[in-house]
């Protein structure tokens, strides 16, 4: 089931299909009053937990560790570390991730296959989360569904702020003879931090999430740089599309219910514009992955994988070079050294709702959109050549 109000067109005898949009297709349209970018509120709120800027910290390996976390902490943002990845495999996971990064491209699948053989430890998902939370910062943590009804307990009494369930699809019925369902209803209720369910891209699917009782909804199947799940699967809908069918699915749920869901575009955002296109889709907040791995503070210092990679059976993911292209605090909140919109996100934020006219995250989602797919090369052919020739 599809929005009502989406139009479809015909793609064979009997078969329909929807237009949808990225984030090159789009762009937004200036508002007919400005307001001073430093007068806009770009905070985000879920539950108790409040930040000052709405960024989110991928739960990639490649990313985020305990001292990552603390430092994007510091910044105003939140990073989720991946329970189910090498830092809680490894007491020291420095030297995994070295050989990780320096294996050749031919091996690299093989070596990321057996550096996740290593069982998951209790004790160091108990130990991170504390020492993220004695440097005074918010921490988030990520489980694959089939491990987070039993991890639940463990994440709250070390001080977890937020529970990410993660995996590639997630839906609220998952049939299954082999393996337990997850109860989302059991899940939410029995913790006192909010639970985000993730990953959603269709209307009827987050409606029935949030029925649940799930505090955000993360949009994005595959849209990831180091993600290969549509190439692979040949499943996704691109960003825009995605996240305004989900941002419609939450608008619905409050007008029914009264409670205000999440949504956290996951994914596909490369420069400022990107994230700013997200927000005025319908994000609450954005989820980035690869342009945090070319921080100085990122766990492998320029490298990422998806958090799929390491399947033995089908790896949906591949080990990316980004290198070492600024520090956190430049890519998030400036100063910006680049003018190609790779840093200083919070920044792009606040001077696009202030040309836009809005003055907060919310007002910002009803700003006008036109489908323009020439918009980043409309009048650049003398930057298109100097990139080329840069480039040669």
């Amino acid at each position: 089931m599809t929005h009502p109000s989406q139009p479809s067109l015909e793609i064979g005898i009997g078969r329909r299909a929807r237009r949808a949009y990225g984030f090159d297709e789009v762009a937004l349209v200036p508002g007919g009053v400005t307001v001073d970018p430093d007068e806009v509120d770009i905070s985000f709120r879920l539950g108790e937990l409040t930040l000052p800027i709405p960024f989110w910290g991928a739960a990639m390996d490649g990313v985020v560790d305990v001292d990552f976390a603390i430092a994007m902490g510091q910044l105003g943002g939140i990073a989720v570390l991946n329970l189910d990845g090498l830092q809680t495999r490894y007491e020291d996971p420095a030297p995994i991730i070295r050989r990780i990064t320096t294996a050749g491209r031919e091996d690299v699948n093989q070596v990321l296959v057996d550096a996740y053989r290593e069982p998951v430890k209790g004790n160091l998902i108990g130990e991170r989360i504390q020492a993220i939370k004695a440097a005074g910062v918010p921490c988030a943590v990520s489980s694959v569904p089939a491990r987070a009804q039993e991890r639940a307990g463990l994440v709250e009494e070390a001080g977890a702020d937020v529970y990410v369930v993660q995996g590639t699809v997630l839906t609220a019925r998952h049939h299954s003879r082999a393996h337990r369902e997850l109860s989302f209803e059991r899940l939410c209720g029995s913790l006192s931090i909010p639970v985000v369910a993730g990953n959603c891209v269709h209307y009827q699917t987050a409606l029935e999430l949030m029925e649940t009782g799930v505090a955000g909804i993360l949009v994005g199947v595959g849209p990831g740089a180091a993600c290969t799940t549509r190439g692979v699967l040949g499943v996704g809908v691109p960003q825009v599309t995605a996240t305004c069918d989900v941002a419609a699915a939450r608008d619905e749920y409050l007008r029914r219910s009264g409670r205000r869901v999440a949504v956290i575009t996951d994914g596909g955002m490369r420069v400022g514009a990107d994230v700013c296109k997200a927000f005025a889709s319908g994000a609450d907040a954005v989820m980035i992955g690869s342009p945090l791995a070319g921080a100085a503070e990122s766990a492998s210092r320029g490298f990422n994988w998806g958090m799929a990679t390491p399947d033995p059976n089908l790896p949906r993911g591949t080990r990316i070079h980004v290198g070492v292209k600024a520090t956190l605090a430049e890519i998030l909140v400036g100063p910006a050294r680049t003018d190609d919109g790779t840093q200083n996100f919070a920044g792009a934020l606040r001077s696009s709702l202030g040309v836009c006219g809005r003055r907060d995250i919310r007002e910002f989602h009803d700003v006008e959109m036109v489908i323009a797919p020439d918009i980043t090369s409309e009048g650049k052919l003398l930057q298109r050549a100097q990139a080329v020739g840069m480039g040669s």
